[in-house]
């Protein structure tokens, strides 16, 4: 997956009608932020304001002005990790499929560069039990294809005739925006 250029609509539209899209200059200084901490707390006080850091910009809006994508940095060791990277980003940029997708998409393995960077399983199965269609390169090359198809028709399926069940993510209620934000994380060991 190919992350795309920004762009923003042309005001100086070239002909009657038609809108054109023009590149936008990105300063990525505007983006990223380094919270500072008192020196010398103790992981589990750092982790107290990494807390409330994350509920602070959880509820400031992001700036109209500027893409609309930040990354903090917060380079205090807490029991959970030794930094914190916080990608904060506008729901208008993607869900957080496509939002991890895209990013793992930019991440390759320490051990071996061209390859993609992979999980271990949880299961225990090996490679050994896989078919040799999965493993050659017939499934290789038809399998970006093939996962392409699949999201495009589950995006066609979801806009049109798929209805989100209620869940703990989706509420169904109208006002969601006004209600507290809470915050998840996950821990890569």
């Amino acid at each position: 997956m190919l992350i795309k250029l920004r762009l923003k609509p042309n005001s100086g539209q070239r002909c009657k009608g038609c809108e054109t899209l023009e590149p936008v200059k990105v300063n990525v200084r505007d983006h990223v932020m380094i919270p500072t901490s008192p020196p010398g707390l103790s992981p589990e006080e750092y982790e107290k304001l990494l807390q409330g850091y994350l509920s602070e910009i959880a509820i400031e809006e992001m700036p109209q002005n500027k893409p609309l994508w930040e990354v903090h940095f917060f380079k205090y060791c807490t029991p959970s990790a030794v930094n914190t990277l916080v990608f904060k980003l506008h729901h208008a940029i993607g869900d957080g499929f496509s939002l991890i997708k895209a990013l793992f998409s930019c991440v390759r393995r320490a051990d071996d560069p061209s390859l993609p960077l992979t999980f271990p399983s949880c299961n225990g199965s090996s490679k050994q039990h896989r078919s040799k269609i999965v493993n050659g390169t017939i499934w290789r090359h038809l399998s970006p294809l093939w996962i392409t198809f699949q999201d495009f028709d589950w995006s066609l399926l979801k806009s049109t005739l798929v209805v989100d069940p209620k869940s703990p993510i989706r509420s169904g209620e109208l006002g969601v925006e006004f209600k507290p934000v809470f915050i998840s994380s996950i821990l890569f060991h």
